[in-house]
């Protein structure tokens, strides 16, 4: 265990390198930070905290930089989540309140979580397996075409125009609706399929043309829409890092949508904590010299940031944690 003077080192270290992106001297740091010790006492705890793997030295200069080692540490044990501003918190709340849709939704948070943090953001959409009906909607716009929506409890929304079979009276559309929501009010969108399998054999001989091409399209909107989604944004702010793997590798991995799943996914063992992944705690490659911030938001889905492992950890944590619980605010009302 490291003494309380060695810690308040690391982090001088940590903040510093975070801030100019250049190695640290001892000199330096007992100049810009409130030490309260001699040059020669900085170095020699400098020196123990690269023996155990702490900070290391890039190049021959005096300087250091923190290791991953390092960033865990602070991470865990110095640093403090910088809370947003009332105006940051204001502007948050007003631009992602003005979304009309899930997809929205999804779009404001991801630019936002870019803009806020510096860094790329990553939103996955909720899970259809873990979304429920919340509502069935049937607007008739001729006597053979109606408008079929559906609403889930995540806010997404799905709507199709279908052609029905025959001519149908509003007041046969209006009954299919009830039966429908009826049916199907708080089921899971997995569970569709079977909820609705005998539901034409229930209904009036008349009506079960127009049902069994309703229930279709609702099975085939089901089966488009399964595979969970990614949406990242902020790629751009990765060119000026310095990555030990090569900025290629890592815009690789951000267009793969099975890892960056997998990337949040392997975050999930609580799924409202704050996650930070750092550097080769990273399992891909290619993603190696970055960490991840991410949590929990709405039902099962989540969000984060990724960026290089010189990240400024208390900010984007901060971001990142405020972000998600106005996202999951605005999904619980809509």
């Amino acid at each position: 265990m490291l003494d309380d003077r060695k810690l308040a080192v690391l982090r001088a270290i940590v903040e510093d390198y975070v801030s100019t992106n250049e190695p640290v001297g001892s000199k330096a740091l007992a100049e810009r930070h409130n030490l309260n010790v001699s040059p020669a006492t900085v170095r020699n705890d400098m020196a123990a905290l690269e023996e155990q793997g702490y900070i290391a030295q890039p190049h021959t200069s005096a300087g250091r930089v923190p290791t991953d080692k390092g960033y865990r540490l602070f991470v865990d044990k110095l640093s403090q989540i910088k809370p947003l501003s009332g105006a940051e918190r204001r502007a948050i709340e007003t631009f992602l309140a003005g979304a009309v849709d899930l997809d929205d939704v999804v779009t404001r948070t991801v630019r936002l979580l870019a803009q806020l943090t510096r860094q790329v953001a990553v939103v996955q959409y909720p899970a259809l397996s873990q979304s429920t009906v919340r509502h069935l909607e049937l607007v008739p716009l001729t006597d053979r075409r109606v408008m079929f929506v559906l609403i889930t409890n995540t806010g997404r929304v799905e709507q199709r125009v279908i052609e029905l079979p025959e001519t149908i009276e509003e007041s046969r559309v209006a009954h299919l609706r009830a039966v429908l929501n009826a049916c199907l009010d708080g089921c899971g969108l997995n569970r569709v399929p079977e909820q609705v399998s005998d539901l034409p054999e229930r209904l009036p001989v008349e009506d079960r043309p127009a049902a069994a091409t309703i229930l279709s399209v609702l099975l085939e909107t089901l089966v488009e829409r399964h595979e969970e989604k990614i949406v990242f944004a902020g790629a751009a702010n990765l060119a000026g890092a310095d990555f030990t793997t090569g900025l290629r590798d890592v815009l690789e991995a951000l267009e793969e949508q099975v890892v960056l799943m997998r990337l949040l996914g392997e975050t999930s063992d609580m799924p409202t904590a704050l996650t930070v992944r750092i550097g080769s705690e990273n399992p891909y490659t290619g993603l190696r010299g970055t960490s991840l911030v991410a949590t929990g938001y709405g039902s099962g889905a989540r969000l984060g940031v990724l960026g290089p492992t010189r990240m400024d950890y208390p900010v984007t944590m901060g971001a990142v944690r405020a972000v998600a619980r106005y996202v999951s605010q605005i999904l619980a009302a809509s």
